[in-house]
């Protein structure tokens, strides 16, 4: 449902990375950070930074925090980028858009992240102990689940994000993971169009989750990529979503059950190009069952973020706030956002 005083509110705190002039890596834009503390409790983000030609990697780079508020950041290199070679395809590359979740009953950070390989964007899984060396367990793989009548392995799927928790299942105590697939791919073969599961007909892409038990990943965790129990949480409802909407940062534990920042997008999308002149990415929340978090309790009728100043509005990709990250910082809790596809900003996470 949908409720007209969502209990938080998100104001702008600032801009805490830009591209730095004259850095190769960062010649189209520094974005859409993960985020994460490295063994000595030092706060970092996980930015995507993104070459000429729209090549992408991972970097790190520690926060300066003054008075309690995110300002700035140190670069500390880059700890991703696209190596292997289903993150290649014919003129492009990259590993896009990370997401990092603590979990810690593994005590492991989980990298979801792009890659940018032969058949377009697919999703994919790394591992960390210390936000500094990453391990990639590969592709992510949903298993074939016969009352779908579909297989989510043929389609592109973006904005993937782990719950930093074990969460009831349907088989049982669960990894679970957020996903968005897409499942237009006319872009891919023309004329084809959009397969959609069964049971699903509205073609937007929206949030869907899908589970591991907690059992086989403690077993082996290259099982974290075997996902099964595909599920749809939640479509566009509203007029600021109308396109799409896909989940944010990983979802924080609230009293009212695991609130999830996500964003929405309305506008054209040109299916000829990747860094889109005429859409609008506005940020939104919502708060899910910790019952059953497949399951929608609350969420907002109007956006709690929306592109307003130079930054947002002006850039590679104008008119967005993407939010990927959230972090507690001395008792206040901070999402990080892109900000036009360029920089990285910083909002305030308050309770209204």
């Amino acid at each position: 449902m949908t409720v007209a005083t969502f209990p938080f509110s998100l104001t702008r705190a600032g801009v805490v990375m830009s591209p730095l002039p004259g850095e190769a890596n960062e010649a189209e834009g520094v974005l859409n950070p993960a985020s994460g503390r490295t063994p000595d409790g030092r706060l970092h983000l996980l930015p995507r930074l993104v070459a000429a030609g729209n090549v992408s990697r991972v970097g790190l780079a520690e926060v300066v925090v003054a008075d309690g508020v995110p300002v700035g950041v140190e670069r500390r290199g880059v700890v991703l980028e696209p190596d292997a070679g289903w993150e290649r395809g014919t003129g492009h590359a990259g590993v896009e858009d990370p997401r990092v979740t603590w979990v810690e009953s593994l005590e492991l950070h989980l990298m979801t992240y792009v890659a940018y390989g032969p058949l377009g964007p697919k999703p994919a899984q790394a591992v960390s102990s210390d936000l500094v060396t990453w391990r990639r367990l590969g592709p992510l793989h949903f298993a074939y689940q016969p009352e779908l009548d579909t297989d989510l392995n043929l389609f592109p799927n973006k904005d993937c994000v782990w719950f930093p928790e074990p969460v009831p299942g349907p088989s049982g105590p669960s990894y679970a993971l957020l996903h968005r697939p897409m499942w237009d791919i006319g872009w891919l073969i023309p004329g084809q169009g959009s397969f959609l599961p069964a049971g699903v007909d509205d073609d937007r892409p929206g949030i869907w989750i899908s589970y591991v038990p907690v059992a086989e990943v403690r077993d082996d965790i290259r099982n974290l990529v075997r996902l099964r129990d595909h599920r749809l949480v939640a479509l566009s409802e509203h007029a600021w979503e109308a396109l799409k909407i896909g989940a944010g940062p990983p979802p924080v534990r609230v009293d009212e059950g695991w609130l999830l920042i996500h964003h929405g997008v309305t506008g054209e999308m040109d299916p000829a190009t990747d860094q889109q002149q005429s859409v609008h990415y506005e940020a939104g929340a919502m708060l899910l069952d910790p019952d059953d978090p497949s399951r929608v309790l609350a969420r907002t009728g109007r956006p709690l973020l929306s592109p307003s100043v130079p930054e947002e509005l002006t850039g590679t990709v104008p008119n967005v706030v993407f939010p990927t990250a959230i972090e507690e910082i001395e008792g206040v809790m901070y999402v990080f956002y892109g900000m036009a596809d360029t920089s990285i900003g910083v909002a305030r996470l308050d309770r209204a």
